[in-house]
């Protein structure tokens, strides 16, 4: 994944792991090795206790600097490392924050190499608590954690689960993919889209046959989840109506799930008088069954006919109630006269832009990970390559930014 520049994703950005004792503290090596593969200059800094759960030596190699401990390091030259490295960085997560640094940090005390550098660091900060569920729901933890969002530390939700002591309750610490989405939302681009209300659709829908059959069609919801994260990362409230899919739910949207094409088109029109850009990535089905059956349609000799009836065309609708300073993207699926059709399709719907996909062309299409696309507006064409869904993502909406 690349910047919009070109360069990979978070080249340039210096991302601090503050680790502290607790058992989990050996997942934060899985979350350095994804952030040191986009390019991040990660620095880990430990507790003495955490050196207990995982050695330094790991996070040594895994990201080619020194992990910091000893704030009194005298084999390791930098002015006053503590506070050369908080201005250094562009984030700083405690991940996984025990009870003690939780307590340390709210009350102002820097007795160590991590509590002395988050004092002095104005970058975001990020707090991933992890302990027993008697000690997180314990009074002084929770007003230790109001203090810090009181001073603008964000305290990321421990996950429930089962527990290291054998309890089950509110106190895992998220796996680290959830704690890298915090961190790419918070460094990935610039705040470019802060202010916009962002409407997408993605996904298949489902029209019921019977109790066991449905249609659908082979979409995977994957472009749609790429727009929706690149818009949150970007500083979009995001909202995301999605038809059944198996891919993992954005974290920074308002996921509104349907099944069909009539709940999308109901929930659209309920979220699009205050979306500011809507993208209709969804592959809504065109056809629904008249009647559905109420028991499974047994097998027969012969032919089976169905009965079916035209959907709600949604972005029909939505070009029909585009008010002013509205943009609106839809997307295309075509297997020939890419550009005649869907410039067809642009006029036709009122858009401001459309996604026009070749199904034939080699790395587009659904369910994979790439895509070939043609960003087409009425002034003009631009034909993109062979890109990832996200850097797709990225380049639909530079376009939309540049008109909007």
């Amino acid at each position: 994944m690349r910047r919009k520049d070109g360069q990979p994703m978070l080249k340039g950005k210096t991302v601090v792991l503050a680790v502290s004792g607790s058992i989990a503290a050996y997942k934060i090596a899985s979350l350095a090795s994804a952030l040191g593969k986009l390019h991040a200059d990660v620095q880990v800094l430990m507790t003495q206790n955490a050196t207990n759960f995982i050695n330094p030596i790991t996070f040594e190699t895994l990201t080619g600097n020194k992990c910091l401990v000893d704030t009194f390091d005298r084999n390791f030259q930098f002015n006053v490392e503590h506070v050369a490295l908080a201005k250094r960085a562009d984030v700083f997560m405690v991940a996984p924050a025990s009870a003690n640094i939780i307590g340390k940090i709210a009350g102002g005390i820097a007795d160590d190499m991590l509590s002395t550098t988050i004092m002095a660091a104005k970058c975001p900060k990020l707090i991933a608590p992890a302990m027993n569920t008697n000690m997180f729901e314990n009074p002084i933890v929770q007003d230790n954690l109001k203090v810090l969002e009181h001073y603008n530390y964000e305290v990321i939700s421990p996950a429930v689960g089962y527990l290291a002591c054998g309890d089950t309750g509110a106190g895992k610490m998220p796996e680290p993919e959830v704690l890298y989405e915090y961190i790419y939302r918070e460094i990935a681009f610039e705040k470019d889209m802060a202010g916009k209300h962002v409407l997408i659709t993605a996904g298949p829908t489902r029209e019921a046959i019977d109790p066991v059959r449905y249609i659908t069609n082979h979409s995977s919801g994957k472009m749609g989840y790429a727009l929706a994260r690149v818009c949150a990362a970007r500083g979009a409230e995001v909202t995301l109506v999605t038809g059944p899919t198996s891919i993992t739910k954005p974290l920074f949207a308002k996921v509104i799930p349907v099944t069909t094409a009539k709940e999308m088109f109901e929930a659209v029109k309920a979220e699009a008088g205050s979306a500011d850009i809507i993208c209709k990535a969804a592959a809504v089905a065109d056809y629904r069954t008249k009647h559905v059956a109420d028991e499974k349609i047994k097998k027969a000799d012969g032919t089976l006919s169905l009965d079916l009836e035209k959907t709600d065309d949604i972005l029909k609708y939505l070009g029909e109630q585009k008010r002013p300073g509205q943009f609106l993207c839809g997307f295309s699926m075509e297997t020939e006269n890419l550009v005649e059709n869907s410039r067809k399709k642009l006029t036709k719907k009122n858009l401001d832009m459309i996604v026009a996909n070749n199904l034939k062309e080699e790395g587009a299409g659904f369910q994979g990970d790439t895509n070939v696309v043609t960003l087409i507006t009425p002034e003009d064409e631009i034909h993109l390559p062979l890109l990832s869904k996200e850097e797709t993502a990225v380049k639909i909406l530079d376009a939309i930014m540049k008109q909007s």
